[in-house]
């Protein structure tokens, strides 16, 4: 009698510069146990110059060229407009060149998994510094061994966002609007880690949800870039005193 086959583990490159870090990741699944490689570094205006070379060294210490690779994660967003450039030329880049599927994961996903691997969560509102004084916020549920979204993404004050009771609150908004933000059960640090997207691949995978390197699009959910003068005096005089 034999025994289940072995499952290989995926050769996965991930990737997120949608913050202020520039976070990077190489799963090598080989015959054995997967070893996992993680990389770090200021992100911003810096992840351009630095995302290649840190997908160069990362790809060499685990021995794998591109087009082992089973796919490529990256963030597509919401986040910094230049960031999220970044990631998705770079992954439409290297998966046109070397024929490997891409995949797609929204930011906010990413930090729901990551409070989960952290801290446990299992109902996440994530929420995303917006900058121009706003959050971006998703709202995630885990069940049956995966995440389900509830509703659509949002853009809002910070004081406008809803937490439902017993609810985790998760992301990076904390050090800019923590005062501002409604109680939640828990409030915790979460990043949209390049670990969380490995760690969300596999399932993201199976559902199909991989695809051609011109997938490779950012997830816009506000348009505007900047406001002018006008606006950001409009909306500070809107906002109520702080006590």
């Amino acid at each position: 009698m034999t025994g289940s086959p072995k499952v290989r583990c995926l050769n996965l490159l991930a990737f997120d510069t949608s913050t202020d870090i520039l976070s990077a990741a190489v799963q090598s699944g080989g015959p054995g146990p997967a070893v996992t490689l993680v990389h770090e570094a200021a992100g911003g205006a810096q992840a351009s110059a630095a995302l290649i070379p840190a997908i160069e060294q990362l790809l060499s210490q685990a021995g794998l060229r591109l087009r082992e690779l089973d796919a490529i994660v990256f963030g597509r967003g919401p986040g910094s407009f230049t960031g999220l450039r970044t990631a998705c030329s770079v992954a439409q880049g290297l998966g046109f060149g070397a024929g490997v599927p891409v995949l797609p994961v929204p930011t906010l996903l990413a930090i729901a998994e990551q409070a989960r691997l952290s801290h446990g969560a299992t109902r996440v509102v994530a929420v995303l510094d917006a900058r121009m004084d706003e959050i971006y916020w998703a709202a995630y549920a885990y069940e049956g061994g995966g995440w389900r979204q509830q509703g659509d993404f949002g853009l809002a004050a910070p004081e406008a966002l809803l937490v439902p009771h017993g609810w985790v609150l998760a992301g990076n908004a904390f050090t800019a609007y923590g005062a501002r933000l409604p109680r939640a059960a828990a409030c915790v640090e979460a990043m949209p880690t390049a670990s969380a997207l490995l760690s969300l691949a596999p399932a993201l995978i199976a559902a199909g949800q991989a695809g051609p390197a011109a997938h490779a699009l950012p997830l816009y959910i506000r348009d505007k870039v900047a406001q002018t003068t006008d606006e950001r005096a409009a909306l500070r005089a809107a906002l109520p005193a702080r006590p």
